[in-house]
């Protein structure tokens, strides 16, 4: 008995184990099986999502989503002037402004909704059931949430999308619906910032927007059946202009003028060949503006490379892919309209900061002028004069090299031509009657104290705009005769900038009243000037202010000449006024 007991204990004791190791065999399989699939869902992961954005990869649109059957929505989406951006701002700028557009686009989106990178900058958007009648809608929506988001740390970015959006029906392929949504995307980017949507039960009007919106491309060629070709290859995206030889081209491009997105162009044609054409769009520089494409059965060296000499931008030789000649054309409206408004961007931008230099100069010259107890309207006064004076300069002699830049900048910096009275007591720049010779020596030190302050400023050296405000606050006292001040300076030694802004001061100062004189009428402001009676000034400048006199009076003074025909004009002061002390007050001071 004793036997048996210990066998069958035996027996317990090895089903017990048995029981024990097959549990946990099947916990260690269980837990085997548990990280395969972690570990395959992290491949999954890492095979099908963009790590930047959170969307979709153009390899799960190519295992999966390509075989999506409708219907569906289907979208295109491109960041406008993303390579600008990436070009101007860096990579990591792209990088975030691509993950704010994903971002924005998802917000839009329901969870069942397929949101794919399909490209750099683009994004295809699968919308399964979507009904017909909202898909314009939800791309409006989706399009103003990108315009709207912001890019975190670079807050003046302007985002936008160019969309273009299908419906796919049950019987049509994914890669159809693609396609198509590719050209109304092409379509929506000659816009910029717009969506341009096929909705079914809509195709006229749809196809009335996006006849309203092709670009134009003119054919030139004197074969007909090359023309025709070409619009085959063409006619469904594009409008088609068509010209049998040179001369015609060139007067459909005039006739047409800034509605021309490309010119595919024959070199061998009667009355005025390719080449011919492309001398004459360099002549009068529309070359600059319109693409050319040359398409040529001469596949010569010597050919190609003096069309791209004569600035085409491409050469297509006979005979050809009409996939490739479709493809270069479009790449080519599209490169050219970037490039249009990269040159827009850059010119509001470089407009905005003008604005900005203009705004903040202004400020500034007031602020003196209220200091100093002049008229409110004296630094704009001055600053019209000396540009009437010289643009009249540019026009009656070549004695000065002035830049385009230099005419810009000198009518601006002459604003700030008193900024040293900033360091001038009040109590000597406001007092009324003549100052003493203490007085007047203090008044002769703002011109070096205004040039003193521009010269020290960080970036004095890099910015033409306060070199050019330097020669005109340490010089626009100098004379023509070499009896101004601070460095007595004579003739063409003083700057033309200086001396334009000294003629514009002498000029407003005689007509505008201060708190040591009334005004003189503009005709006698123009004799006293004239005649000498405030210093000597270069005679170039004095037949300047002769010929726009009245244009400046009427410009300046359209209310004076009534004021002063009931007040009467004020004579001729008993001693000469002097540009030198700085507010034109008597030349002599008391005891001189």
């Amino acid at each position: 008995m004793i036997g048996l007991g210990i066998a069958a204990n035996i027996l317990l004791i090895g089903r017990l184990q048995w029981q024990f190791e097959r549990s946990s065999m099947e916990e260690m399989q269980a837990e085997a099986e548990e990280k395969l699939q972690e570990t395959t869902e992290s491949y999954r992961a890492k095979l099908y999502y963009d790590v930047l954005t959170g969307a979709y990869n153009r390899r799960y649109y190519e295992d999966i989503a390509s075989r999506i059957v409708g219907p569906a929505g289907i979208a295109l989406m491109d960041v406008d002037d993303f390579k600008i951006c990436n070009d101007t701002y860096g990579h990591y700028a792209g990088d975030m402004a691509l993950k704010a557009v994903a971002a924005a686009i998802r917000s839009c989106i329901r969870d069942s909704d397929l949101l794919i990178r399909y490209g750099g900058d683009e994004f295809l958007l699968v919308l399964p059931g979507i009904p017909s009648d909202i898909l314009q809608a939800k791309l409006e929506q989706i399009r103003a949430a990108v315009q709207q988001a912001t890019v975190p740390g670079y807050s003046h970015f302007r985002l936008s999308l160019s969309i273009g959006g299908t419906m796919q029906a049950i019987t049509d392929p994914m890669e159809n619906a693609v396609r198509r949504a590719d050209r109304l995307m092409y379509q929506a980017k000659c816009r910029k910032n717009a969506v341009m949507a096929e909705v079914p039960g809509h195709s006229l009007a749809a196809l009335e927007k996006l006849l309203q919106n092709k670009s134009q491309i003119l054919l030139v060629d004197d074969s007909a059946m090359n023309r025709m070709l070409l619009k085959e290859i063409l006619g469904g995206d594009y409008s088609i202009l068509e010209a049998e030889n040179g001369q015609e081209c060139l007067e459909k491009m005039q006739a047409e003028a800034g509605n021309i997105a490309l010119v595919l162009l024959d070199i061998n044609m009667p009355v005025m060949d390719g080449f011919e054409v492309l001398k004459a769009m360099n002549a009068n520089h529309t070359i600059e503006d319109i693409p050319v494409i040359m398409i040529s059965s001469d596949d010569s060296n010597a050919v190609i490379r003096k069309s791209y000499e004569l600035g085409a931008s491409d050469y297509v030789n006979r005979p050809f892919d009409a996939r490739i000649v479709y493809r270069r054309v479009t790449n080519t409206i599209k490169l050219y309209a970037k490039q249009r408004r990269l040159v827009k961007m850059v010119s509001d931008q470089i407009r905005a900061r003008e604005n900005n230099t203009d705004t903040l100069v202004g400020v500034l010259s007031h602020i003196v002028e209220f200091r100093n107890g002049e008229s409110g309207a004296h630094v704009r006064h001055i600053r019209i004069i000396t540009e009437m004076l010289l643009h009249r300069l540019l026009e009656i002699s070549n004695n000065y090299s002035i830049s385009a830049e230099q005419q810009d900048l000198i009518p601006l910096a002459s604003t700030l031509h008193d900024i040293g009275k900033i360091g001038i007591d009040e109590k000597i720049l406001n007092k009324p009657g003549r100052l003493t010779p203490e007085e007047f020596e203090v008044i002769k030190t703002h011109s070096m104290l205004g040039a003193e302050m521009l010269q020290k400023l960080e970036n004095f050296g890099e910015e033409p705009l306060l070199q050019t405000a330097y020669e005109i606050a340490r010089w626009h006292h100098e004379r023509w005769d070499g009896r101004g001040y601070p460095d007595g300076l004579k003739g063409d030694d003083i700057p033309i900038s200086a001396q334009l802004v000294a003629l514009a001061d002498a000029y407003d100062a005689l007509t505008s009243e201060r708190c040591y004189k009334k005004a003189f009428s503009h005709e006698k402001a123009v004799q006293m000037i004239q005649n000498g009676e405030c210093g000597v000034f270069n005679p170039l400048l004095l037949q300047c202010l002769t010929d726009t006199q009245d244009e400046l009076n009427e410009k300046l003074h359209p209310q004076m000449q009534e004021k002063q025909e009931k007040e009467g004009n004020p004579e001729s002061p008993a001693v000469p006024f002097c540009a030198g002390a700085g507010c034109w007050r008597p030349l002599r001071p008391p005891g001189a």
